[in-house]
């Protein structure tokens, strides 16, 4: 399922959230951007179900995983921006996909993308692949990776 387009405006810098530290230095990062250039911030929480072999859950989900995506996104921006900042024009979406297909379909009206690495090497990037290497090599708009600590 891709982000509405109608969520994301021509302009927002996009900024991939999962509650990882390097997400968190990055959304820090694409912060001090959109304080800079006047962009709204538009943070994009994915979630997908884990794909289990052989089994077949005997309850629903997506709810679950839903609500589990939105409280990390509400956690993160809290942690890193405050508790309502005032300063920056803020959007949030919770979109089920995967994490890079998702944002490289938001990269498409986004002025900007924002994403953290995790810094696995290549070999643990080429087996499992790096949502941050596929935004950059897929995505619509210019892509920021942010590596380091929050």
């Amino acid at each position: 399922m891709e982000v509405d387009p109608a969520d994301v405006r021509t302009g927002d810098i996009v900024v991939g959230v999962d509650g990882s530290i390097p997400a968190r230095s990055a959304l820090s990062w694409a912060a001090a951007q959109a304080r800079h250039t006047g962009a709204r911030l538009h943070l994009i929480a994915v979630w997908e179900i884990p794909a289990l072999h052989g089994w077949a859950p005997a309850i629903p989900y997506d709810e679950d995983l839903a609500a589990a995506a939105g409280k990390v996104l509400s956690a993160s921006a809290r942690d890193v921006l405050g508790e309502q900042p005032t300063d920056l024009e803020i959007a949030e979406s919770i979109v089920p996909g995967h994490p890079a297909q998702v944002l490289i379909d938001a990269s498409a009206r986004a002025a900007l993308l924002v994403v953290g690495c995790r810094g696995h090497g290549t070999l643990t990037g080429a087996l499992v692949g790096s949502v941050s290497q596929q935004c950059v090599r897929h995505a619509r708009c210019p892509v920021v990776v942010v590596r380091g600590t929050w």
